[in-house]
């Protein structure tokens, strides 16, 4: 058996860097975000920095001179009419538009802590993650201020911002989008007068750039140290309980660096990324937002890839050079009819995260598009990048690539030894990209982070030159369409339901989102009436963002259990996989 982990130490993953990647993170230039975007703004002013395009190719730009204005305008929002502190947290509710970078960019400048929000969460998921950090300004959608008046008097938020997906649009397609959703608004049903005190986007953005002196923004986040906490990014760690990853500066900083020095050889000066992927999701928030501001590069933004015919007029009227997506979404182009004879002829590479990226979709994508999906790994707790496929020329496929620069990573077997190359482990993670741990959960983090490593709960293999490979996921998560779902959190929505006796939670294989998520269902012998699975879905809407509700319900009349009454989710999971097996043949 193998007792050192002399094989990791050695890192044989360097040899992969070539001459094109850096081995060494280069000293910190920034004393915080709010310093380093409002460099960039500087930098780039005259240049276009964010194109909202929605389906029917009406669009909205912002340059970086705009954004720069602007976010100082939110920012003083935030600390002259909101009055907030340094280290106060503002939660962001918003689809991609140009409303999402000003705001984060202006919390940043204000010295705040930017908690990202699905706009998609149900009242009751929005009112544990609002109350769980404290925030005191929510930032969100129109479209779904409806959910307001049940959120706001059960939470600590003082101040309530809206805007809409059209934010920021020149006056005429701005109108015509306003006038569109008014017609909706008479087939679908309206949105309850608000009974609450908010203020649209416009108006904050007047309010603080009438309170703004020369160098007070500056004065907001001067002081703010990299050590501090910039981000309260929610994920489901370990237990399925959602929790806030506290992300600081330096962690995004040494992300950044990371990434970019991993796709330094592929990067020019008039770079046009494609963001389909939401910006409150951590891949699209560094890799998308945060990374190509820093090349000042344009950044073309979808509010919605679904039907992923929504991402035409987009592609076909912008010079994109990359995309950012998951397998389902370089799947779903690939079968458009627009798309295939006519990939973006100025793309250089896609980068996939998420969730596994299918052999068959990268070999299909490099055939139609002539450029390659560059796979990595990563999860929330690293601010996510932990390892990438380099773009020099010497990436593997079907591998999700080596450590990137600054990152060690270990596979170790469960009794704490090391895992010998070609043999699975779990991952653990050590790098200054690494969480300060979870927020107000300081035993949680001690179950993750344990002598500076971070523990993924993520199975892999190794080879001999230092190449990854995700085998399996060690918790009982389920990725759809890249996003986590953890079993705890919808078998306790399930057990919210009368008529249901007991309930089990497992993953099962879905041609669309990757996985689907299936409820095992025991009825409640009191209840007298049929329990269908129309009943249960139904149920399950009322509580979980759409991602995470049952596709399957599966009727038992038990469930199987461990001798101390703990159902065994392996044991459904087994009869999944021979039940899929079976459809295959």
């Amino acid at each position: 058996m193998v007792t050192e982990f002399t094989i990791y130490d050695s890192k044989p993953w360097l040899a992969a860097y070539g001459t094109s990647i850096e081995k060494n993170l280069p000293v910190l230039q920034y004393k915080n975000l709010g310093h380093m975007l409002s460099a960039a703004c500087e930098r780039f002013a005259d240049k276009i920095a964010f194109t909202c395009v929605l389906p029917n190719g009406m669009n909205g730009s912002l340059t970086y001179r705009e954004l720069g204005e602007k976010s100082d305008a939110f920012a003083s929002y935030l600390r002259n009419v909101c009055k907030l502190k340094a280290g106060d947290r503002v939660a962001v509710q918003l689809p991609n538009s140009l409303g999402y970078p000003v705001v984060a960019l202006g919390t940043f400048k204000a010295g705040c802590v930017l908690v990202n929000t699905n706009p998609m969460y149900t009242p009751s998921e929005m009112i544990h993650q609002f109350n769980d950090s404290g925030a005191k300004v929510l930032v969100v959608v129109d479209m779904f201020a409806d959910k307001l008046a049940e959120v706001i008097p059960k939470t600590v938020i003082e101040h309530v911002v809206l805007a809409s997906v059209s934010e920021m649009f020149p006056v005429i397609p701005n109108m015509i989008v306003r006038g569109v959703q008014r017609v909706w608004s008479k087939v679908l049903p309206p949105i309850p007068k608000l009974t609450i005190p908010t203020v649209r986007i416009a108006a904050a953005l007047k309010a603080g750039k009438s309170l703004l002196a020369p160098g007070s923004v500056k004065a907001h986040w001067q002081d703010i140290a990299s050590s501090e906490v910039a981000a309260l990014q929610y994920t489901g760690g370990t237990t399925g309980v959602s929790k806030g990853a506290m992300l600081t500066h330096a962690n995004f900083f040494a992300n950044i660096d990371q990434v970019l020095a991993m796709g330094r050889s592929h990067q020019g000066e008039n770079e046009c990324v494609l963001t389909a992927l939401p910006l409150y999701h951590i891949f699209a928030f560094v890799a998308n937002l945060m990374c190509f501001m820093q090349l000042g590069a344009r950044n073309i933004l979808v509010p919605s890839p679904r039907p992923v015919q929504n991402l035409q007029r987009a592609i076909e009227n912008y010079p994109i050079t990359w995309i950012t997506g998951v397998n389902t979404l370089f799947n779903g182009l690939m079968n458009e009819e627009w798309f295939n004879p006519y990939p973006p002829k100025h793309l250089k590479a896609a980068i996939a995260g998420g969730t596994a990226l299918h052999s068959a979709v990268a070999s299909r994508w490099q055939t139609i598009t002539g450029t390659r999906v560059a796979e990595g790994f990563g999860l929330t707790e690293c601010s996510p990048v932990v390892t990438f496929n380099p773009m020099n020329g010497l990436a593997k496929p079907d591998s999700i690539g080596v450590p990137v620069p600054g990152t060690d990573v270990r596979l170790v077997q469960d009794n704490g030894e090391p895992a010998a190359v070609g043999e699975p482990g779990e991952l653990i993670v050590r790098g200054p990209q690494v969480m300060r741990g979870y927020w107000k959960r300081e035993d949680e983090t001690a179950n993750v982070i344990k002598d500076g490593w971070l523990y993924t709960g993520d199975v892999g293999v190794m080879d001999s030159q230092g190449y990854f490979r995700i085998v399996d996921r060690k918790k009982d998560m389920v990725l759809v369409s890249g996003f986590n779902v953890y079993p705890n959190e919808v078998e306790d929505a399930l057990a919210k339901m009368g008529a249901i006796l007991e309930a089990a939670v497992v993953g099962i294989p879905d041609a669309k989102s990757g996985e689907g998520v299936r409820a095992y269902v025991v009825k409640n012998p009191d209840f007298k009436g049929e329990l269908t699975t129309a009943m249960v879905i139904a149920h399950c809407k009322t509580l979980l963002a759409d991602y995470k509700v049952p596709k399957s319900v599966v009727f038992r009349d038990e469930l199987p259990k461990s001798p101390i009454g703990k159902i065994l989710r392996k044991d459904l999971k087994s009869e999944v996989k021979t039940e899929f097996a079976a459809k295959s043949k």
